[in-house]
Formats: structure tokens, sequence, C-alpha cells
């Protein structure tokens, strides 16, 4: 099953579990929250709606603020030495679809739980091994010596 919703004054086609960066949504990372704009719902029997599908909405974990690339705009007035630079950078939102939701059901699913980084086993302090010998790098042949190069004879009419 898959949606058509409504975020930030743009149209996505979502389905469960896909992340996006959309714009204009508030929250704090790792809460979930619904998206209540669903244009279109689709699968086996598609319902458009009119201009929203009524009851239905879209659950979302949100996962981070980000940023996007700087824009530059740049404007220049020829032959008046006048110049203006300006960087923009655009704040998005980062989201997980966790749940399309119909008949105004009420999100299930809480947010993901990250994965938790391994920890690299502590060295111990028995002393029954052995630290690994570094292994010795083959030697490089030495390079040849270059040559002098000729010197030039000296220019005519100049004396050193």
């Amino acid at each position: 099953m898959f949606a058509v919703i409504k975020a930030g004054g743009k149209q996505y086609r979502v389905i469960e579990d896909q992340v996006l960066k959309v714009e204009g949504v508030k929250g704090e990372p790792g809460t979930i929250v619904q998206l209540g704009d669903v244009i279109m719902l689709g699968g086996d029997t598609p319902q458009i709606g009119s201009p929203m599908v009524s009851g239905a909405s879209v659950a979302a974990e949100i996962l981070d603020h980000v940023r996007g690339g700087k824009v530059i705009a740049f404007k220049k007035r020829r032959r008046k030495n006048s110049r203006r630079k300006r960087g923009h950078r655009q704040d998005f939102v980062l989201i997980r679809i966790s749940e399309i939701l119909t008949q105004g059901a009420k999100p299930t699913k809480g947010p993901k739980p990250k994965p938790e980084a391994k920890a690299k086993p502590a060295p111990s302090d028995d002393g029954d091994e052995k630290p690994k010998a570094k292994k010795k790098t083959a030697k490089k042949p030495a390079a040849k010596a270059k040559t002098k190069a000729k010197s030039k004879p000296a220019a005519k009419g100049k004396k050193k």
C-alpha cells in the first residue's frame, strides 16, 4: 500500500519504512508525528481524495533535522561596480514513514530503537597473549644516482 501525502508544499509518494527529506514538519527527533494531508491511497482498492482522503493519515518518525547544500545567488550589474552575493541553506526534516493509517486510526508503532555501536573487546591483562610482531616490509632497491646535467655555455659578451 502506498499513499500520496502533502508536506511542506510538496507532494510525496510514500510507502512504509521509507526515509525522506521534507520541509515544514515540526517536532523533536525520535517523536512520531501524524501527517493528515493524504491526497491518495493506493493498493488493491485505490482511493482518490477531493481534495483529501477523509480519515486517512500517515504516521512518521522524525529522525533528524538537517540542512541542504548551500545555494549562492550572485547578482551583478555590469559597468556599475555593483555586486551582491547571498548564500542560502534550506532546513529539512528527515522522517521515516512508520504506518499508513485509514479510517481515523491512531498510530500503533513507536519509534524504532537506534542500533547500538558494537563495543570492542577490552584487552585482557592476563599476559597469556603475546603482542603480535610487526611484519617487516621488503626494502625497495636504492634509486640510481642521477648524473649532473651538462652546463650551458655562457652568453656572449658577459664576463663572470
